[in-house]
């Protein structure tokens, strides 16, 4: 889950993608392109970040912008504030600068309200992490909030968490 792509190296992978003919999507229009299995869905690419940070806002998106792409950000919205606040040391978007990049295509997901392992929850807490972050996020940019993006590394063989955080997702 510690994932992180230098500036240069992601401005060569977007070039990349750019030169070959690719397209961005939403997550959720890159899962309906895969289900109808359409010609497509080859060229489409969904280009996500999580956790709100101001670097994505400095080098990511001039870079983006520059291809005419788009990608969702998802927010712990306990640390996107009215100034800048920080999370794991690091400067985090404020919600006008959310707004900002909304302007231009991007679109904010939901990444929980405090960025919690969910599993060492209680179903009332997941609960209210993921309706609290995605009432959060519409209220600020006034737009539907319909992906999701799981904080930490996703608990995959744990059968019955998946089911509690699949229903809690529904829910909200």
């Amino acid at each position: 889950y510690r994932t992180t792509t230098s500036p240069p190296a992601f401005a060569a992978q977007m070039e990349y993608l750019h030169q070959n003919g690719y397209q961005t999507c939403s997550p959720t229009q890159a899962i309906s392109l895969l289900k109808a299995n359409t010609r497509s869905a080859a060229k489409a690419v969904a280009i996500t970040f999580d956790d709100g940070y101001r670097d994505f806002y400095q080098n990511a998106f001039p870079v983006l912008n520059q291809f005419g792409f788009t990608a969702t950000v998802f927010l712990p919205t306990a640390y996107i504030g009215e100034t800048a606040l920080q999370f794991k040391e690091r400067d985090c978007l404020t919600w006008s600068e959310v707004r900002e990049l909304q302007g231009y295509g991007i679109a904010f997901g939901s990444h929980t309200v405090t960025h919690p392992q969910l599993r060492d929850l209680d179903n009332d807490s997941i609960e209210r992490e993921i309706v609290n972050s995605k009432k959060a996020i519409e209220q600020r940019t006034g737009c539907v909030v319909d992906s999701f993006a799981y904080p930490y590394a996703f608990p995959q063989a744990d059968a019955e968490f998946k089911k509690r955080l699949r229903d809690s997702l529904h829910r909200a």
